[in-house]
């Protein structure tokens, strides 16, 4: 519990430190994320993001686990 406390502090320092670069992706802006715009309301479905970010951490687990 403690090394997986350690190691999601280190991705969390990481993606802080690296967030000027990373919000330049257009994850979250890609063919396929639904918004519904209407006065007073803006619903957002990031569907491709959310399978594309699934799918890398998938990537990732499986990696670091070999």
């Amino acid at each position: 519990m403690r090394r997986a406390l350690l190691v999601l502090a280190a991705i969390f320092l990481v993606l802080g430190l690296t967030w000027p670069w990373l919000s330049r992706i257009p994850l979250g802006r890609l063919p396929g994320d639904f918004v519904f715009e209407r006065p007073g309301l803006k619903i957002y479905f990031p569907i491709v993001s959310s399978i594309l970010v699934g799918l890398l951490i998938s990537l990732l687990i499986r990696l670091f686990r070999r």
